[in-house]
């Protein structure tokens, strides 16, 4: 018989991560984990945090690396210019039906401040979370 899922710590979450596989550009360890890739330790671990929330019924669902639409793309003066888009890390729907995005960062580029900022404004109904 299956026990009933537990409360689980982020520290938990973390020692049930795989070995890291390779460095990233900014000294940040890729990890498996359940056959899905995350650019950091720290990205997986909050995968396995966001993976007992699901289990005990405390959030809806987790989406990996959703994509949104920033600017589309358009044509100027006979120039075409692709969309500017932001991939997030998750997208969580929780039990009251608000959705979250979450970005797990542990270097906060020039580049990733003006897609968040260009996110909050296109975007003002999705709750963002840096964590």
């Amino acid at each position: 018989m299956a026990s009933s899922p537990r409360n689980i710590s982020y520290q938990e979450a973390r020692s049930l991560l795989a070995k890291p596989t390779t460095r990233h550009k900014y000294n940040a360890q890729k990890v498996v984990v359940e056959d899905k890739t995350f650019d950091s330790k720290k990205e997986a671990d909050y995968y396995l945090y966001l993976r007992s929330l699901l289990a005990q019924g405390r959030i809806k669902s987790i989406e990996l690396q959703p994509k949104f639409i920033l600017q589309p793309s358009f044509t100027h003066q006979d120039k075409k210019h692709r969309a500017i888009t932001y991939k997030a890390d998750f997208k969580v729907v929780h039990t009251d039906g608000t959705v979250e995005v979450i970005d797990v960062k542990g270097v906060r580029t020039q580049a990733y401040q003006i897609k968040k900022k260009l996110f909050l404004f296109k975007y003002p109904d999705i709750i963002f979370t840096e964590a």
